[in-house]
């Protein structure tokens, strides 16, 4: 009688230490449920220069707002996603290290940060890219071509687990993509460094890609870097010349920049007058770039000190006579004739991380000192 007691007690503290197990257990899962709307601002990154992004701080997750891009809550490798997240939050979650990158410009940003082994697709091919570490990556296959932003491989992406897309505003012009990519599951994220209107503001972007890829130690400490390089250039006074900077299109008009967009904005800090300094009919929207007529342009541009061609839409000239042919007028230029002409290399706009020292090579050229060894301006013949 006693032994059969004895049983049916330990039996009962069995099911009792089994219950007690139970409720344990639902409590740490209750624990780790976490909701939207209990979490709470704890702070926010301090930006210098950029305007079209934001961070803000939720304890270990993050905030990201991109300018008419969208909210995107960052969550952090191994944490719970919260439940009742609002339609228009986007979910990123760490690690984000299958990322179909898009926008060219993002890769030096990347690059710098030691974050390139994230990247495992391209939406540019080798041959396409300027920088090295990008062309090396696609040889060695640790980064695949993945199709251009209007038309990419859906089923590689795919199979390739991929877990973010960083497009630029080209986007815009095919919608259908993106709302594909997000349809399969993919977060798209339309990154706006070109429409910063100081350069500091789009060099200041790679601290948001620090944050996505989990190097804002090494983004920070970059940043500062090139703030203090460019200080003392900032702080020159003006070297009284102006300076107009253009292509030509394949229809002969002249594509210029606007007065308040980031390229102008780098040859007034580095001590120029940019060119026309108000394009008439200059429209108000979001773009930076607009096109003229020759006429228009010869009216604001014929008396400029120095004339920069940029490269990047018709590629690079070598000699006046080649901007000649693209139009006679040319020839009457002061800057033509004056031998002041100079065209951007085909890697300045792909090296994101060299507005500081292009402003350097803006600034030898305005003083005409060591106008030789400009890196990314090469002089015309």
């Amino acid at each position: 009688m006693q032994k059969k007691r004895i049983m049916i007690v330990s039996v009962i503290c069995i099911l009792l230490l089994t219950l007690c197990a139970c409720g344990t257990k639902k409590q740490e899962k209750k624990a780790d449920t976490v909701d939207f709307s209990s979490l709470s601002k704890t702070g926010s990154m301090e930006l210098n220069y950029a305007t079209q992004y934001s961070v803000d701080e939720y304890g270990g997750y993050k905030m990201i707002t991109i300018v008419d891009g969208g909210r995107f809550l960052l969550i952090p490798e191994g944490a719970a996603v919260p439940q009742n997240i609002p339609e228009d939050v986007t979910v990123l979650q760490q690690p984000l290290d299958k990322t179909y990158l898009v926008s060219t410009s993002v890769m030096d940003l990347v690059r710098q940060i030691d974050a390139m082994s994230d990247i495992r697709l391209s939406g540019t091919k080798e041959d396409g890219w300027y920088v090295e570490e990008a062309r090396e990556a696609m040889e060695e296959g640790d980064i695949l071509y993945a199709g251009k932003y209007s038309a990419p491989d859906y089923e590689l992406i795919l199979d390739e687990g991929c877990n973010l897309a960083i497009e630029n505003t080209m986007i815009y012009h095919n919608p259908e993509v993106k709302e594909k990519l997000e349809e399969l599951g993919i977060p798209v994220l339309v990154e706006r460094s070109s429409y910063e209107s100081h350069p500091l503001g789009r060099l200041e972007w790679i601290r948001l890609y620090g944050v996505l890829f989990d190097k804002e130690e090494e983004a920070d400490s970059f940043y500062e870097t090139e703030l203090e390089k460019l200080e003392p250039i900032m702080k020159k006074e003006s070297c009284n010349v102006t300076v107009a900077f253009f292509s030509v299109t394949a229809n002969g008009t002249i594509s210029v920049r606007k007065s308040n967009d980031y390229v102008a904005q780098m040859i007034a800090l580095s001590g120029g007058t940019y060119v026309p300094e108000q394009l008439a009919g200059e429209e108000e929207n979001a773009l930076s770039t607009m096109n003229i007529q020759m006429e228009d342009f010869y009216a604001d541009a014929k008396n400029a000190d120095i004339l920069i061609y940029n490269s990047t839409i018709e590629g690079e000239i070598s000699t006046l006579e080649e901007l000649k042919q693209k139009n006679p007028l040319f020839a009457d230029f002061k800057a033509v004739q004056d031998g002041n002409v100079y065209c951007t290399t085909n890697n300045f706009f792909q090296k994101s991380t060299a507005i500081g020292d292009f402003m350097e090579d803006l600034n030898k050229i305005f003083q005409n000192t060591d106008t030789e060894e400009a890196g990314y301006l090469k002089k015309l013949r």
